[in-house]
């Protein structure tokens, strides 16, 4: 039995539509995890574009052979809702997402100058939901599956991300724990988008000595790696920490996943 991907289940969309959708929800989920926000924000808007283009022609029973950026967005999302004779979150909620998402990149101070607010993990944050939301609702209805399985479809796609770390509610795991510990650490903290506790870290890595594991974020800390509150015992990651982080993946390549 063949693995259904996000490419093969999304087969009814033209190659000059599809790839781009997924070629850009894939820079979404990347930035993201590497802190970059704007980064981030602007693929989002990248990412609106392309799922209008795939509505409108869905609509029409005719693609375009590209991605196209209507001249006003958000009107041509009302236009969408014209279209009783497709699905209704192709019709209602899809049109009424893309217009949030795009204000995301062009209010919020990432796509113009003025915005009254920086760039954040929490707008980002925002554009990972949405636009995975988007892409699961895509793959439901044209690969015919249940939510739930389009679902699993987006997330092992995202989850590619960060391919030495494993998830599964609140826990994580670095997939090599031949790994060092401070490498470890920065792993797991480039697999949050959030300040992420001392008891948790710990739990995370297994690491029995408590003492070393200190020293190790002492040290880190001390490189500038993360910052370490040793009040609140929070720990986040600093931005030599996230390249550091993003260093580690590369060099590793592709490890397995195991759920």
């Amino acid at each position: 039995m063949s693995v259904v991907t996000a490419d093969s289940a999304l087969s009814g969309i033209p190659d000059g539509l599809r790839k781009p959708l997924l070629s850009e929800y894939s820079q979404i989920i990347n930035n993201f995890m590497e802190h970059r926000w704007t980064a981030a924000e602007l693929s989002g808007g990248r990412f609106c574009e392309i799922v209008y283009t795939i509505l409108d022609g869905h609509a029409r029973g005719s693609y375009p052979a590209f991605p196209t950026k209507p001249e006003r967005l958000v009107d041509a999302c009302r236009r969408l809702e014209n279209n009783s004779s497709v699905p209704r979150s192709f019709q209602i909620l899809i049109p009424r997402l893309l217009p949030a998402l795009y204000e995301i990149r062009n209010n919020r101070n990432v796509g113009h100058v003025g915005g009254d607010v920086e760039p954040d993990p929490m707008d980002s944050s925002a554009v990972v939901s949405i636009s995975s939301w988007i892409l699961a609702e895509l793959i439901r209805v044209f690969h015919g599956v249940g939510t739930e399985a389009a679902q699993k479809i987006v997330d092992e796609l995202s989850e590619r991300r960060l391919p030495l770390v494993w998830k599964s509610g609140d826990v994580r795991r670095v997939l090599k724990p031949t790994l060092q510990l401070p490498a470890q650490i920065l792993l797991l903290l480039a697999s949050s988008s959030s300040r992420v506790h001392f008891n948790e870290l710990l739990s995370w890595t297994e690491h029995k000595n408590k003492s070393h594991f200190t020293k190790s974020l002492r040290g880190l800390h001390k490189a500038r790696m993360l910052e370490f509150n040793e009040t609140s015992q929070e720990i986040e990651l600093l931005p030599p920490g996230v390249e550091r982080a993003a260093e580690l993946v590369r060099k590793m390549g592709t490890t397995p996943r195991f759920s």
